[in-house]
């Protein structure tokens, strides 16, 4: 199951200044996948803290939300039709009222989805590298951030175009299927960047990526089965008090 640990390489994406130097990171990260160039992003100085991780992933959590709405408000603005309810359609207005909408709600609301998605990322990394450490993984928690940040940049811009066409009528089928295709390329990149920073086996790899999204859904499950036990309890309860009643 374990496999040979990987080496880090000195060589990396171009370490250029600033933004050039970022989009270099990202593109390399998701457009060049392997074990070499996620084990050199981890020793990348950058990599020690989690302040650039957490910069990379609060700018694109507004960008694309961002992206999302103004794009939302176009296609409404253009009257193409929806398979959603939009904005025009919940306070009663037209298209170009709704479109109105949604620019402004993207606007004002895009700095709080960067914020929560920080957030989200701070505690999904935070989880995945503890179960990385139960199996005996050697890489950091600042490590893992800024290499899972990397991959999650770009992906989270494409996603941002992808998601209001799904809603739209006759393209949806095709976005969504691309959209399909991104996530999945993107689970593999994020478990081979887990497998590079941690120097374990593929198994390790995948259980520490997979386990949290498969504890939640059993959560969930669980919570769904608790509530709908309840909500019959309580109905039973109340029929047996209405039956009591004279």
């Amino acid at each position: 199951m374990n496999d040979q640990p990987n080496a880090p390489l000195v060589t990396g994406p171009d370490d250029a200044a600033g933004m050039a130097g970022w989009f270099s990171t990202w593109i390399t990260a998701v457009t060049k996948p392997s074990e070499q160039t996620y084990a050199a992003l981890a020793e990348h100085p950058d990599a020690r803290s989690n302040s650039r991780a957490f910069t990379w992933i609060f700018l694109a959590g507004t960008a694309s939300a961002l992206i999302s709405g103004v794009l939302q408000a176009i296609l409404e603005l253009a009257g193409f039709p929806s398979q959603t309810p939009s904005w025009g359609d919940l306070f009663g207005g037209n298209a170009g009222q709704g479109g109105m909408i949604s620019l402004g709600v993207a606007i004002c609301a895009s700095p709080i989805a960067g914020a929560i998605a920080t957030l989200f990322f701070a505690i999904g990394v935070g989880i995945v590298q503890w179960i990385a450490g139960l199996f005996k993984g050697t890489g950091t928690y600042s490590q893992l951030a800024y290499t899972l940040a990397a991959i999650s940049v770009p992906v989270s811009l494409v996603s941002s175009i992808l998601t209001p066409l799904s809603s739209v009528q006759f393209v949806n089928l095709c976005a969504g299927l691309i959209s399909l295709i991104v996530g999945l390329y993107a689970l593999v990149l994020q478990v081979m960047a887990v497998k590079a920073v941690n120097r374990f086996g593929w198994g390790e790899a995948i259980g520490s990526v997979l386990l949290p999204g498969v504890a939640l859904a059993c959560c969930a499950v669980v919570v769904i089965v608790g509530l709908a036990a309840l909500g019959a309890s309580v109905s039973n309860t109340f029929d047996s008090i209405q039956q009591s009643l004279p």
